[in-house]
Formats: structure tokens, sequence, C-alpha cells
């Protein structure tokens, strides 16, 4: 007969554990995995870290942040993970706050306002060091406790800190291109109100088209989430009637993969009949069919300036970031121009 506890997972190592095997006392052990707040010995201090890597000993964490205020990790909040900007943003925090030492707790907002309220308030209850902000509500009250926090995107309430692409520009960079290859009605597929960066873009490619003397009205501007299947119904709205666009800047890669589907649906070609240009420059657009040009969020600044915000040895003020366009064939320029 098997007892129920025959076949049970080994216990975890304790602390106590290891202050018998190296011969020492508990807070000896203590002393050696927060490094203080007493100096340890060199040959304690060895005897002690062998006991810990024979034992597989693993601090609790959690206990460890709680005890000293410090948690060596940073949380970010992002709007939706599976977005393919957002993903990889997360994984560029990542890799660099692991350079730096800290660990990077990743919360997924799924693109519901209150379950971002949720991710911050569990982050912020595991006494991180700092916290990195997506908001899908711009003028949201953040209790983040004392918690140093930046923001990815604008925001509405006065003193916090703010680092902002520049989503006016990018935009009116991208109407002035596709008006340089003669397109003269030039639509916007625009993120839902109120999503990060959505109404800066819109304002950017109303501006732009003003000044060009090209018309933005007659349905040229369709909004929806920033997903495929959003892009795939906004372009399908987009094609619908007698006279379609000529050209449409895209205010995401992730939309734009769904409106070259819905122009695919109705034979229209990219670029020979419609010229696209989109907003990230993720992997989504070198590998889009045709790959797209873009105005391409710079994702390894972005991270290191919100990093440096809440971990850095100064205070950082608010800030723009600048964007570049990045050609492709999907808007009628040589690929290789």
């Amino acid at each position: 007969m098997t007892l129920p506890h025959e076949n049970a997972a080994p216990r975890p190592a304790t602390r106590t554990d290891v202050a018998k095997m190296a011969g020492v006392s508990a807070a000896v052990v203590s002393y050696v995995v927060n490094n203080g707040p007493r100096p340890v010995a060199a040959s304690t201090r060895e005897r002690v870290e062998a006991a810990m890597a024979q034992l597989d000993y693993r601090p609790n964490a959690v206990a460890r942040a709680l005890k000293l205020r410090r948690a060596q990790a940073v949380g970010v909040v992002v709007p939706d993970v599976s977005n393919t900007f957002f993903g990889a943003l997360a994984r560029e925090l990542s890799n660099q706050a692991f350079e730096t030492g800290y660990a990077l707790l990743l919360g997924d907002a799924d693109n519901d306002i209150e379950r971002e309220r949720a991710q911050i308030e569990s982050l912020v209850s595991h006494q991180i060091d700092g916290l990195i902000i997506t908001s899908l509500e711009p003028g949201s009250v953040i209790d983040a406790r004392g918690t140093r926090t930046v923001f990815l995107g604008q925001r509405t309430r006065p003193g916090q800190t703010s680092i902002i692409v520049d989503n006016v520009g990018g935009a009116r960079m991208a109407v002035e291109h596709l008006a340089g290859h003669g397109r003269r009605r030039i639509a916007h597929l625009g993120g839902l109100e109120g999503l990060p960066g959505a109404e800066e873009r819109v304002r950017g490619w109303h501006d732009q088209c003003a000044e060009l003397g090209l018309d933005t009205d007659d349905g040229l501007l369709v909004r929806s989430e920033f997903t495929r299947a959003g892009g795939l119904e906004a372009g399908r709205t987009l094609f619908a009637g007698a006279q379609h666009p000529d050209a449409v800047f895209v205010a995401s890669d992730v939309q734009a993969l769904g409106l070259l589907a819905a122009a695919r649906e109705r034979g229209i070609r990219v670029p020979e009949d419609l010229a696209v240009i989109s907003f990230d420059g993720t992997d989504d657009a070198v590998f889009s069919d045709p790959p797209l040009t873009a105005v391409e969020q710079p994702i390894a600044a972005l991270a290191a300036a919100a990093l440096d915000a809440v971990i850095g040895s100064q205070q950082v003020e608010s800030s723009i970031v600048p964007v570049s366009l990045v050609i492709r064939s999907s808007c009628g320029c040589d690929q290789d121009q």
C-alpha cells in the first residue's frame, strides 16, 4: 500500500535547514541573503552559500520585499499584451530591466479599465520599485501609494510624468508621404476614442490633410479597436462605397493587417490601387504582405526612458520621443529605397 505522502513533492528547503547544514544561526543566513544588516565573515558566507546551493534554497522574494521595502522589480501594465507593439514593449522592458538587476512583473488589462485598476493594485501590493503604465483611461485616478510611476502616453491629470511618442508628428509625416505619391483621398483608420495615442493620431491626420487641402469628410475616418479583427471590419466599411480611398493611414500595425485582408476581399491591390502606411513599426509591418511602410516607435528608447523615470537616480520630466518613417513597399515606394 502506498501512503498518501509518499508521492508528494519534496518540501522546499527553509532558512532553518540552511542554517543547520552550514552550522550557523538562522539570523546569519538572513544576513547573507539580504546582504546585511550585519556583516558576515567571508568563510561563513561561503559555507552558507554552499548550503543554499546544495539544498536549492530559494528565499521568499515577497517576504524579503516586505521586510526590506524593496523588491528589485518593476511593474508594467499594458492594455493588451497580444497586441504586437505592447508585446514587443514588454519584452524590451524586461530585457533592459534584467540588465540592471531588476525583474519585470507584467499586468495585462485585456482592454478593460476595471482589470487595469486591479492589475495596478496587485503590482503595488508586491512592493515593487517602480510602475510603468499605458493606461486605457488618461484621466483615471491611479493610487500607486508612493511607488514611482510613469505613464507611457498622454495623461490629463497634472503632476504625473508621461513619456509620449510624437503621435501628431508621426501622423503628419505619414499623410505628407502619401500625398507625395499623388494620393488625394487619404483615409484614416483610427483607434477607438480614448485609447492610447488614438486622438493624437487622428488630429495629426486631420491637420496635415487640411494643410494640404485634402478632404477629411465623406466617411474617410473610421475607428476600431487596435486588433486585426477591428482593422478588417473598418476596412470593409471604408471599401463599401462606390468611391473608396486611394490611401489609408492606419493607427497601428495590427489594424493594418486587417485592412490588408479587407482590401484582398475586394480585389483592391496594395499599393497600386491603395497606398497604406501604419503606425508602430513592429514585426507585423516587416512580415506583412506587402511589407508595411510604417511610422516606427523607438521601442528601445521608450523602454529606457520609462525605466530611468522609475528606477533612475534623478527625477524625470515628461517628454515627447520622436518617431521615424521606415519605408517599405505598401506606400508605393521601392522597398529598397
